[in-house]
């Protein structure tokens, strides 16, 4: 199985500095700004993500890293060194891109030999350098074949392998795995987070795939139109979102438009445009507002036929549709807080069917949540 992200994170050293820093970088196309004021840190040894939707700017902000492109305004630093003015081909990081983009023409080895022989590097350290990186990717008995013999999981560690055998400091991946179908990229998700924890090299990754980003991170950065929304770990991006934006492309969410009654203590006491009245947790860096949005996972809703002993959050529904799902079932229920109002569709999960009874289609039901199984949050665009 691939380390936890706990095991990832007790492994980098603190206190060090930051193997790539970004400092207010800003990146103009023309008169369009597709990288607005970024600052970020990845620290050394870090599994980092930078995950956004389509157009958000992660891949500009991944090419600037790789010296591709050039900051119009900000700092980009590589292990404490000002990366200004220096070319991409004598910075310390290697790209991974999606294609691979490998020679059919050449073996396996020559592939991975191909940046050191252009390097005019001698040809017993070559012949040492490959050898060892592709042992590293565990690829060292295929050096022979043609990348059209080999799998498109050991395409991609070949491409890895020819990143490592210069030695850099930092490994940048763009959408690495988005070429390969479901199963593989499922496969080659545990290979990769495991290579990158045994090598303790730091790996910066562009994906668009929230469940990749939550799986095999140490840290994520979620985009927004050129902006970071949030950096934390899976675990705080995914139970404790800082925007309405975060809670709904990171994973599946309900999200209720609200005005805030009350916002004194732990708690606020909301009301949504369509009259539920909700108790919600706030977040860390909450400011009094009139308007919120909630978010609840799917997966904190209960669904019963009987009345929940419950005080908050708990309403009347009719149970609109149940997705079978294999180890778990979606349900979709249609929620009425009066006579005179739509009824609001929310979407809840039951983790397995064991000794459960799924209510027939158009029944009556109730689903509740507990106040801190749902956050308010500020009112911002949500992704579309």
């Amino acid at each position: 199985m691939a380390q936890s992200t706990t095991a990832k994170q007790s492994a980098t050293p603190t206190g060090t500095v930051p193997d790539v820093e970004l400092q207010r970088v800003f990146k103009m196309f023309g008169t369009n700004t597709v990288v607005q004021g970024v600052d970020l840190q990845v620290q050394r040894g870090e599994l980092f993500s930078i995950l956004g939707p389509s157009g958000c700017g992660k891949t500009t902000l991944l090419r600037l890293v790789a010296g591709f492109e050039e900051p119009s305004a900000g700092e980009v630093l590589i292990q404490g060194n000002p990366m200004t003015y220096i070319p991409a081909y004598q910075r310390p990081v290697n790209t991974v891109f999606q294609s691979y983009a490998l020679f059919g023409h050449m073996t396996i080895f020559d592939n991975v030999a191909f940046g050191l022989s252009v390097k005019g590097v001698a040809k017993p350290e070559i012949q040492q350098r490959v050898k060892d990186a592709l042992k590293q990717v565990r690829l060292d008995h295929l050096s022979d074949r043609y990348p059209s013999q080999i799998s498109g999981g050991q395409q991609q560690r070949v491409a890895l392998a020819r990143a490592l055998v210069n030695r850099p400091k930092v490994i940048l991946l763009d959408e690495p795995l988005a070429a390969l179908d479901f199963k593989l990229r499922k496969e080659m998700q545990v290979e990769l987070s495991n290579l990158q924890y045994e090598l303790g090299i730091s790996f910066i990754m562009v994906t668009h795939d929230q469940g990749e980003a939550l799986a095999i991170s140490s840290r994520i950065a979620v985009m927004n139109q050129g902006r970071i929304e949030q950096i934390g770990t899976p675990a705080e991006v995914y139970d404790r979102p800082s925007s309405a934006f975060v809670a709904d492309f990171v994973g599946e969410t309900n999200l209720f438009e609200c005005r805030v009654i009350e916002q004194d203590g732990a708690f606020v006491e909301l009301r949504s445009s369509t009259g539920l009245a909700i108790v919600a947790a706030k977040p860390r860096n909450w400011l009094p507002i009139p308007e919120a949005v909630v978010s609840v996972r799917p997966e904190k809703i209960k669904l019963s036929m009987e009345y929940p002993n419950q005080p908050y959050n708990t309403y009347r529904g009719i149970l609109n549709n149940v997705l079978y799902l294999g180890d778990h079932s979606q349900f979709v229920v249609d929620l009425h807080a009066s006579e005179n109002v739509p009824p609001v569709r929310v979407m809840l999960v039951r983790s397995n069917h064991q000794g459960e009874k799924t209510p027939p289609f158009n029944s009556q039901v109730y689903v509740s949540w507990m106040p801190e199984d749902c956050i308010a949050l500020p009112k911002t665009t949500v992704a579309s």
